[in-house]
């Protein structure tokens, strides 16, 4: 994509007010570029927009707002999505009916949604929830701290090892616990368990060097290999994908019962078989379950996962933070300055995997 982005026009379709500072840096470093800034909700689509918005635009950053087809976009060329997960545009036309390359933010999340994980894993571990319940009824009992258990010698399975089960291994193996990695293919050499995306400097696992035992891949065998390694903790990291679609259900859990795991969902609520998981609740073959992310969304009041005992539900919130728009910022002017300089981009969604 050489060239640079000197004469490039930017549109950027984003939530909240315009960060005036951020676009106003990016106009300072490419005064020749043209930066449109749009605010869109998520969740919104593209019906109100005019249709000429995209028409001469070379460049998109967007939530997943895009243009209704290629023709819509003639001189499009490049597309960063807003988040990291990107399952909301694999079918779309611009998506799957051209070669234009699409990054994503992957890496933006490590730090806010690795603390919503320790957040929930403490407050299970430490019997929060009722100790809670009896502040609200002003009553003093000591009775809940029976049963608490610390995290040091525990095992903690990360299924799929990116920028947040990186952060996630960073702090738990400085908590005392023992990290196993899974991935989709296997990482057999130092450089292939090297992070080469976008990471927040100072945190993660970036060589790759923390978990004690690697996993890999998407067969049901390799799965359950991983599973049955006594796990006390089960985190649920992966992108949503054909492949991972119900990637956790009876199977695994009977798996899993044979040392009744924590598991804590913060990837996408369809990665587990919701209806198998509140059975595991009940019957405990899972311990207890910390969920971000539901099937669906949001989930309807009368869904009975609000129910299943020992489980924690959010409102897909853990990767909210006041620093995400800079971080996710930071992402996308690395690949202008990569275009810039005719050097790859970081964070490049391949159309093949689906993430």
């Amino acid at each position: 994509m050489g060239g640079g982005p000197t004469n490039e026009k930017i549109l950027c379709l984003l939530p909240g007010p315009e960060p005036i500072e951020i676009i106003e840096r990016i106009r300072a470093r490419y005064p020749k570029a043209e930066v449109t800034y749009v605010s869109r909700a998520f969740g919104t689509n593209n019906s109100d927009l005019s249709p000429d918005l995209f028409k001469d635009k070379t460049i998109l950053f967007t939530t997943a707002v895009l243009p209704s087809e290629p023709s819509a976009a003639p001189h499009l060329k490049y597309v960063h999505l807003f988040s990291a997960g990107v399952d909301r545009i694999l079918k779309h036309p611009l998506f799957l009916e051209s070669n234009i390359p699409f990054s994503n933010c992957s890496g933006v999340h490590g730090p806010q949604i690795s603390e919503w994980v320790i957040m929930t894993l403490l407050i299970h571990g430490h019997k929060y929830l009722p100790m809670y319940d009896a502040q609200k009824e002003r009553k003093w009992s000591r009775n809940f701290s029976n049963g608490t258990r610390d995290l040091v010698g525990q095992r903690i399975g990360i299924l799929g090892y990116g920028a947040i089960g990186r952060q996630v291994a960073h702090i738990t193996k400085a908590m005392g616990m023992e990290v196993l990695a899974y991935t989709a293919t296997p990482k057999d050499t130092p450089e292939s368990r090297a992070d080469h995306g976008y990471f927040v400097p100072g945190i993660g696992d970036p060589d790759g060097s923390i978990p004690s035992e690697w996993f890999s891949g998407l067969d049901k065998p390799s799965l359950h290999k991983f599973l049955s390694q006594n796990l006390d903790v089960l985190i649920v990291s992966v992108p949503l994908t054909p492949d991972t679609h119900h990637f956790l259900s009876s199977a695994e859990f009977d798996i899993l019962g044979k040392n009744p795991p924590l598991i804590s969902n913060i990837a996408r609520g369809p990665i587990i078989d919701q209806p198998a998981l509140i059975k595991a609740l009940e019957d405990g073959r899972v311990g207890s379950a910390a969920l971000d992310v539901t099937d669906p969304e949001p989930l309807p009041a009368d869904d009975p996962l609000w129910v299943a005992p020992n489980t924690i539900i959010t409102p897909h919130i853990s990767g909210a933070s006041t620093a995400y728009i800079e971080r996710a910022f930071q992402v996308f002017e690395r690949n202008l300055e990569n275009i810039e300089k005719g050097q790859p981009l970081i964070n490049i969604i391949s159309r093949k995997k689906g993430y």
